[in-house]
């Protein structure tokens, strides 16, 4: 029997009418940049394989994080995906959330899944002599201040929730514009 994955590598809200985000599509796309965006980036890294009871609660609370948030259809996450590597033992969850206040307003919510995970995980930290490192980064966007470009690519990041517009390159050859680009025109989207 096939093991079932807990989590998916990766999760959006879809765009209205976004395009299935497993498929490729040809040519050049940007997302739309007029909502402001906060990034969360959060990992955590194994330094002591064999202090098992101390990195094992912490690769499995996010995982529940995630799936709590993405049930609640009033949830703020916009979308993940999560990263391994560049070794066994590290990982990387990036977040896409609506605002960083959103994000600080989920962390200190004592009936959510969040607070009382990091309760229980500074707790532990603290007797386990660096035995799991952990970091976050929280990055508040302003709206336009930010560019999303997609080049033969599913929907991904940013553009599998905001949705995407074909693009070209501008006239004066300074960045890019809404547009089909002539050489991607009429090419199908696969």
């Amino acid at each position: 029997m096939p093991v079932q994955n807990p989590m998916p590598m990766h999760w959006s809200r879809s765009a209205p009418g976004a395009p299935d985000p497993r498929k490729r599509m040809r040519g050049r796309f940007m997302a739309d940049n007029t909502e402001p965006i906060a990034v969360l980036l959060i990992g955590a890294r194994i330094n002591k394989w064999r202090a098992v009871h101390h990195w094992v609660p912490v690769f499995r609370a996010m995982p529940r994080m995630l799936r709590e948030l993405r049930k609640d259809p009033d949830s703020a996450l916009l979308g993940y995906r999560i990263l391994w590597g560049p070794w066994f033992g590290q990982v990387t969850v990036v977040q896409y959330w609506r605002r960083a206040g959103d994000i600080r307003a989920f962390s200190h919510d004592e009936s959510r899944t969040h607070r009382p995970a990091q309760d229980r995980f500074m707790a532990r930290y603290m007797r386990a002599n660096g035995a799991v490192g952990i970091w976050h980064e929280m990055l508040s966007v302003r709206a336009g201040s930010y560019q999303c470009l997609y080049g033969d690519m599913p929907p991904t990041g940013i553009g599998a929730f905001r949705g995407l517009d074909a693009v070209m390159n501008r006239p004066d050859g300074l960045g890019y514009v809404k547009g089909e680009d002539p050489q991607f025109a009429g090419i199908a989207k696969h």
